[in-house]
C-alpha cells in the first residue's frame, strides 16, 4: 500500500421506532441495549474478558438516554455516569432521526432537555449523529449550533436518495441561515462496517455487491481482508485527503441492534496481521471528531438547505400528517396566547412535544408494509404512528382550552345571549373573518329562523362601537350553522361581537334590474350600469380583489389581480389550478420490485398519468362576505374529486378545499394538484422549511435533492412590487418540474432556472416498497389560502402571513352576568 490507513469504527444502534418491532418495544430494545453496553464494560473492568479491552459505545441519540434514565435501577444509572464520564460510553447530542414535519421551536426544545439530561450526569455532547436519513432542513444547522453541538456524523442511506457535495466520506462546514458554523461528516451507510465483514455473524451485502457475499458465513475473516483492503485502496484511487477513515457498525445486521462486544475480537485479530497497513480502534463519536479537528484539513464551507430525499414519506399518511398540523397550528397558538405559560398545562404540553416528535421521527411504518400490507403487525403499527398525532392533537387541544377559559369561553348555555370574544393572537394588526357556530336549537327573541331567514333578519355588532360587521350565515353538516363575518383586529386584539335580530330587515322586493329572472339565476351579462362590485357565475367570479375566469373543461383558467390587473396565473401552464393529477405504475413484477427500481423519480418510464377531467360546476353560496363554488372532476384512481372555491368580497384571499374520495390499489400512486401562480412580474420562489425560508434551486447545498420539498406553512412568490402567499394547511409536500419520468438534475450553484419552475402539491403516495402505508383509500378534505398583497414583496413578510392564513383569528363564546337562570329569576319549581 502506498500509505498506512486508520479506520475508526464507531459502534451504534440505528435507532429505527417501528421498522422492526412495535414502537414501544423498541423504546424497551434501546434501554436494553445501553445496558448491555455496561454489562459488557463491568465485564472488562471486573477483568473477566480482558480480549474486549478497548470496547466503545456511542448512544446514537439522546432519546435512548431519556428512556433509560426513566426505568433503569440506580446501579445501571451510577455505572452510566462513569463510562460517559471515562468515555467509554458518548451520547450523540441528536434527540431522535427525524423528518422535517417537526418544526424549530419544539426540535430545539427536545434537543435542549437532551443535552440538559446528559449534561446532569457529567458530560456535555458536542457532537451529534443521525443515521437513514438523507437530509435536513437548513434551519437544523442552526438548532445544533445553538444547544452546543458543533459536530454531526450523517450517515446517509441513498436507496432512493443520494449524498451532497457529489461525495462521501468527506467533511465540510455548514453554514446556517444566521451565519454560525457546524462541522459535517458525510459518512457512508450505517451498515457499512457490518458489509465490510468486523462483525462475527453480523456481515451482510447491500452496498457492496461482488463476488464474496456467499462465502461471508463460511469465510468471514477472509471476505474481510478482501473487501477492507479493496474498499481502502479505492480511497487511495480516489485521491482521499486522509489518512483515516470512520466506519460505523452495528451488532447483527439489523436496525435496532444490540451491542457486539466480538467486534473488539476481530478488531485484535486483524492488527495483529494487517496493522502495518490498515489498522482498526473502536472509538466514540467525540473521539473521531477530535481525530478530524486536530487534523487541521482544509475543510470548506458550504451554506443552503440540505434537501431531504426521504420526505416523501408523509404522503402515505395524509390523515395523520393532518391530524399532525392540525395539533402544530393549536402549539403555535398556545405559545402566542400565553407566552409565559402562566396559564398552560405543563404536563399537556409535555405530552404533545413527545407525541409530536414520535409522530415526526422517520420511520413511517413497519417493514413488510408493502409486501404484506394485511399483516397484523403491519397495521398495528400504522395504528400507532397514527395514534402518535392523536395523542399530540388531543393534549394540545386541552391545553388551549384551558387558556380559551382563562380568556372567557364558556360552554353551552340554554337561551344565552348570542356574544363571543374574537381574538389576533399575532403580533401584527389583521383583516380576516372569524366563524362560531349556532346551534340548531338556538333562537333569537324567541323566534326560531328557517335557513332562509337567517341573513335577512339577523346582524353582527361590534358589541362596544356597535358597528355591524358583513357577515354570512349558512347551514352546516353539524346540525346547526356557521356564521362567518369580517373584521379587523390590531395586534393580540380582543373585540368582542354579538348576533341579534336586526331592527329594520332588508326584505327583497322589484328591482328594475333585467339580468336576474325570477329563478334567481345570473347568467346574463349586466350593463356597465347595473354591474355590482362582485359577481357570481359558473363562467367568472367577480370581486373587490380579483375575477376568475371558468373554463368549462379545465375549471379555472385565469385569476386576474385587479389591484394592478396582472394575471396571477402562469402563462405556461400545462394544467388548471388544483385540477387532480393521478399516477399509477402497473405491478409488473411484484409490488415492492416494482417500487424499489425507480430509484429518485418516484415513477418508471410506464407510469401512466391522467389529468381530471371538469363535469360539473355549481355555485353553493353567495353573500355578504363571501362566494362558494364548486368544481366537480372525473379522476381516475378516485370516486370523488371537487375543488371547492371561497371567493371573499373585500378580503384578497381564496379559501380552497380538495374533496376526495380516493379508492384503494396496491400499484405504486402519486396524486398531484398544480399550484401554477405568479405575481406576474420578476420574482423568486420562497418556501418555509423548518428554522428557515430557502429558494429551491438557489438556497441549497451542491448536489442535493430539487425534485420534492417538505414544508411549514406555506410558499410565496415574491416579485419587486407584491407577493403571492400560498398556505398550506393539511398538505406539506410540494414537487417541482417535471411530472414526467426524467434525468434527475441535482442542485447547483445558484440554479434560478429551477426556482422558476413549475408547482405541484403532493397530495399522497405510497411509493416505497417496504414501509410506507401502501392504502391510501378513504375520504379527505384538504385546504389551503391563497392571498396577494404589496406587503409580501419581501420573503419573510410573505411566509408569515402563510402562517396567519393557517392559524387564522379566534372566536370563542362568551356569557355575562345576565346569562344565569337564576339571576333572571327564572328557577324552576
Amino acid at each position: 500500500m502506498q500509505k498506512k490507513m486508520k479506520i475508526y469504527v464507531v459502534h451504534h444502534s440505528h435507532t429505527d421506532i417501528g421498522y422492526t418491532e412495535r414502537q414501544e418495544k423498541i423504546e424497551r430494545y434501546h434501554v436494553d441495549f445501553i445496558k448491555q453496553a455496561i454489562d459488557i464494560l463491568n465485564l472488562i473492568h471486573q477483568g473477566k474478558a480482558t480480549e474486549w479491552e478497548g470496547f466503545r459505545w456511542t448512544c446514537e441519540n439522546t432519546w435512548q438516554v431519556e428512556n433509560f434514565m426513566k426505568s433503569a435501577n440506580e446501579a445501571y444509572k451510577n455505572d452510566f455516569r462513569k463510562y460517559i464520564q471515562s468515555g467509554e460510553i458518548d451520547i450523540s447530542g441528536n434527540y431522535l432521526n427525524m423528518t422535517e414535519l417537526v418544526d424549530q421551536e419544539v426540535l430545539n426544545k427536545k434537543l435542549a432537555a437532551g443535552l440538559e439530561l446528559a449534561e446532569s450526569l457529567g458530560y456535555k455532547p458536542t457532537s451529534g449523529m443521525t443515521a437513514d436519513i438523507n437530509g435536513y432542513a437548513w434551519g437544523y444547522a442552526e438548532s445544533l449550533y445553538q444547544n452546543g453541538v458543533e459536530n454531526l456524523f450523517s450517515c446517509i442511506h441513498p436507496h432512493h436518495g443520494l449524498f451532497p457535495l457529489n461525495q462521501k466520506q468527506t467533511p465540510f462546514y455548514w453554514e446556517s441561515p444566521e451565519g454560525n458554523k457546524v462541522l459535517v461528516w458525510v459518512g457512508e451507510h450505517y451498515h457499512l462496517g457490518n458489509e465490510l465483514g468486523l462483525v462475527p455473524n453480523g456481515g451482510t451485502s447491500y452496498t457492496i455487491r461482488d463476488e464474496l457475499s456467499w462465502k461471508m458465513q463460511s469465510e468471514p475473516f477472509q471476505v474481510a481482508e478482501k473487501r477492507i483492503y479493496r474498499y481502502v485502496e479505492n480511497l487511495i484511487e480516489e485521491d482521499y485527503p486522509f489518512h483515516f477513515v470512520p466506519i460505523m457498525a452495528s451488532g447483527v445486521i439489523s436496525d435496532n441492534a444490540p451491542p457486539n462486544a466480538r467486534i473488539i475480537e476481530f478488531i485484535d485479530a486483524w492488527n495483529e496481521k494487517h496493522r502495518a497497513n490498515i489498522e482498526l480502534e473502536m472509538v466514540t463519536l467525540k473521539e473521531f471528531f477530535d481525530v478530524l479537528r486536530e487534523s487541521n484539513a482544509d475543510i470548506p464551507t458550504y451554506k443552503g438547505d440540505w434537501n431531504d430525499w426521504w420526505a416523501d414519506g408523509v404522503g402515505s399518511t395524509p390523515l395523520g400528517v393532518k391530524q399532525f398540523r392540525e395539533a402544530q397550528r393549536k402549539y403555535r397558538l398556545s405559545q402566542k396566547l400565553d407566552p409565559q405559560q402562566k396559564i398552560s398545562d405543563t404536563k399537556k404540553i409535555e405530552q404533545y412535544v413527545d407525541n409530536s416528535l414520535r409522530y415526526a421521527e422517520h420511520t413511517w411504518g413497519y417493514s413488510t408494509s408493502v409486501s404484506e400490507p394485511w399483516d397484523g403487525l403491519v397495521n398495528s403499527l400504522q395504528q400507532r404512528k397514527a395514534g402518535y398525532a392523536t395523542k399530540a392533537d388531543e393534549a394540545i387541544s386541552e391545553n388551549l382550552d384551558v387558556i380559551l377559559a382563562e380568556k372567557g369561553e364558556v360552554s353551552l348555555i340554554p337561551d344565552r345571549p348570542k356574544k363571543f370574544k374574537v381574538i389576533n393572537p399575532h403580533a401584527e394588526q389583521v383583516t380576516d373573518t372569524a366563524s362560531v357556530f349556532i346551534g340548531h336549537w338556538e333562537k333569537f327573541d324567541d323566534m326560531q329562523l328557517k335557513d332562509e331567514e337567517l341573513n335577512t333578519f339577523l346582524e353582527v355588532i361590534d358589541s362596544e362601537t356597535k358597528e355591524v360587521l358583513p357577515h354570512q350565515i349558512v347551514p352546516t353538516a353539524s346540525n346547526g350553522y356557521n356564521c362567518e363575518f369580517l373584521i379587523t383586529l390590531e395586534s393580540k386584539e380582543e373585540k368582542n361581537v354579538e348576533i341579534r335580530p336586526k331592527e329594520n330587515p332588508t326584505y327583497y322586493t322589484i328591482k328594475n334590474h333585467a339580468h336576474i329572472g325570477a329563478e334567481g339565476i345570473q347568467d346574463i351579462q349586466p350593463v356597465d350600469s347595473e354591474r355590482r362590485k362582485c359577481h357570481v357565475s359558473p363562467h367568472y367570479l367577480e370581486t373587490s380583489y380579483y375575477k376568475i375566469v371558468l373554463d368549462e373543461t379545465v375549471g379555472i383558467k385565469s385569476i386576474i389581480d385587479k389591484s394592478d390587473h396582472t394575471e396571477l396565473i402562469r402563462s405556461d401552464l400545462k394544467y388548471a389550478p388544483f385540477m387532480g393529477i393521478y399516477e399509477q405504475t402497473e405491478i409488473k413484477t411484484s409490488p415492492t420490485e416494482e417500487r424499489k427500481v425507480m430509484g429518485r423519480n418516484r415513477k418508471n418510464i410506464s407510469t401512466k398519468r391522467y389529468a381530471a377531467r371538469l363535469s360539473d360546476i355549481q355555485i353553493l353560496e353567495t353573500g355578504d362576505v363571501y362566494s362558494l363554488i364548486e368544481l366537480f372532476y372525473v379522476l381516475e384512481g378516485t370516486k370523488h374529486y371537487s375543488v371547492q372555491l371561497k371567493i371573499y368580497n373585500d378580503l384578497p384571499k381564496i379559501s380552497v378545499k380538495l374533496k376526495i374520495h380516493k379508492e384503494s390499489y396496491w400499484d405504486p400512486e402519486n396524486l398531484y394538484a398544480p399550484l401554477p401562480f405568479t405575481t406576474g412580474q420578476d420574482e423568486q420562489l420562497h418556501v418555509e422549511k423548518t428554522g428557515s425560508i430557502v429558494r429551491p434551486g438557489i438556497d441549497q447545498l451542491p448536489y442535493t435533492n430539487q425534485e420534492f420539498y417538505l414544508l411549514q406553512d406555506g410558499l410565496a412568490y415574491v416579485g419587486q412590487q407584491k407577493g403571492v402567499a400560498i398556505a398550506l394547511r393539511d398538505v406539506p409536500l410540494i414537487s417541482m418540474g417535471n411530472l414526467e419520468h426524467h434525468v434527475i438534475e441535482l442542485s447547483e450553484s445558484e440554479n434560478h432556472e429551477k426556482n422558476q419552475e413549475p408547482v405541484y402539491t403532493w397530495i399522497m403516495n405510497n411509493f416505497w416498497e417496504t414501509n410506507f402505508n401502501v392504502d391510501l383509500a378513504g375520504f379527505y378534505e384538504f385546504s389551503y389560502h391563497i392571498a396577494t398583497s404589496s406587503r409580501y414583496n419581501n420573503a419573510e413578510e410573505a411566509i408569515n402571513a402563510c402562517r396567519i392564513l393557517n392559524e387564522g383569528l379566534i372566536a370563542i363564546n362568551i356569557s355575562d352576568d345576565s346569562t344565569n337562570i337564576q339571576q333572571k329569576g327564572k328557577r324552576l319549581p
